[in-house]
């Protein structure tokens, strides 16, 4: 679990500062929620990764969270800009798995 934390820190940390002096939105939530969106993709990546899950637990799992991303951005800005979180949340979820999926063990953990 301190791991999951850890990437998802640092997966909003990069995310909020590549898109802030990058692309600078000029809306500072809207970067933030963007940046939340991506370090929580690598977070329940990273904890769905063990053998403990099946494959439709994980995605059931992925598919709430990304329903909770677009209920969260449409509230706080609408439904255009909360598209976007689930395009960068399901971008990051998937390419987590396709990078683990090269291993042997098909995890990016150490098992």
């Amino acid at each position: 679990m301190k791991k999951a934390l850890m990437y998802f820190g640092l997966g909003t940390v990069i995310s909020f500062l590549i898109n802030y002096f990058f692309y600078s939105s000029e809306n500072i939530v809207l970067d933030l929620y963007y940046a939340l969106a991506f370090g929580i993709a690598w977070g329940i990546a990273y904890y769905l990764d063990t053998p403990n899950f099946t494959l439709p637990q994980k995605l059931g799992i992925s598919f709430a969270v990304m329903g909770v991303l677009v209920l969260i951005g449409t509230l706080l800005f609408s439904l255009e800009l909360a598209i976007p979180s689930i395009l960068k949340f399901s971008t990051v979820f998937v390419a987590y798995y396709l990078i683990a999926s090269f291993r042997g063990s098909k995890s990016l953990r150490n098992q």
